[in-house]
């Protein structure tokens, strides 16, 4: 899987992508514009983290590329990449039960806080990508 190089774009299956691991300083970009919302993005090899009209999405710790993210009602899924095992943050609903999923593994149930976040690690090796689906039960 390669960076994306400008940083977030839009997929040809209605997914969105976004993340370069390989900068060295930190870029960003905003008002990206993805079915009716305003998205923001920032990124390089430290850190990665997506805003939705202002509110946080995702971060990673340290930086991934993250492609086909596709969020609804349900949950949300993504494909991750990054150069070493990493920490991910999540909004979702909040005080919800989710299952998650990482590799094809089910990794068990988690529960949201009283904000929504949901913290989980995904052991990633260079070049390696996990496919991650978190479902709302």
């Amino acid at each position: 899987m390669a960076v994306v190089e400008e940083l977030i774009r839009k997929e040809e299956d209605g997914t969105l992508s976004f993340g370069n691991f390989e900068l060295d300083t930190k870029k960003k970009l905003s008002d990206f514009e993805f079915e009716g919302d305003l998205y923001k993005v920032k990124t390089f090899k430290e850190i990665t983290k997506l805003e939705k009209n202002g509110l946080f999405v995702y971060e990673s710790v340290p930086g991934t590329v993250v492609t086909h993210m596709k969020a609804d009602g349900t949950g949300i899924q993504f494909m991750a990449e990054g150069l070493e095992d990493t920490s991910v943050t999540l909004e979702l609903e909040p005080e919800k039960e989710y299952e998650v999923f990482i590799g094809g593994v089910n990794a068990g149930r988690m529960k949201t806080n009283l904000g929504g976040k949901l913290v989980l690690s995904i052991e990633i090796d260079p070049g390696q990508v996990k496919e991650v689906r978190v479902v709302k039960l």
